[in-house]
């Protein structure tokens, strides 16, 4: 990408990627949302919501975990926000300058890249780099 005075700088932020939260019952949750609010689901009880604005994720995920999972930690909350990024080396780079490093990092998902990042407060967010179609 390159840079010009009037395009931000790489590494940024270009929307929510998705919202997970824990739940007791993640299948009877689901049913809810398609059945009352009409969200459609997919088989892993959660849903894909298209974005369909260009330099955005192509979707945003909604996704209850089980209220039992270790996937938030070390964060002790019942949810964490997943933000699409541009290039996620860059956004890192620009955290490790400020004192952030990833708790964790994938870069071999199929979905994309992903790296993990705690707040001052102890949430954990992701950051999604999506795979380019």
């Amino acid at each position: 990408m390159s840079e010009t005075s009037d395009s931000p700088a790489p590494g940024r932020i270009t929307g929510i990627g998705g919202i997970f939260f824990k739940a007791r019952d993640t299948s009877a949750l689901a049913a809810w949302y398609r059945d009352v609010l009409g969200l459609g689901m997919e088989g892993w009880d959660g849903a894909m919501l298209p974005t369909g604005q260009p330099g955005q994720a192509p979707y945003q995920v909604w996704s209850p975990f089980k209220e039992i999972t270790d996937y938030f930690a070390p964060s002790t909350a019942s949810f964490m926000i997943n933000f699409a990024v541009d290039d996620i080396d860059a956004l890192l780079a620009r955290l490790a300058d400020k004192g952030v490093e990833p708790v964790a990092r994938d870069d071999s998902d199929e979905n994309g890249r992903f790296a993990w990042v705690m707040d001052p407060e102890g949430n954990k967010i992701e950051l999604w780099e999506p795979k380019e179609s």
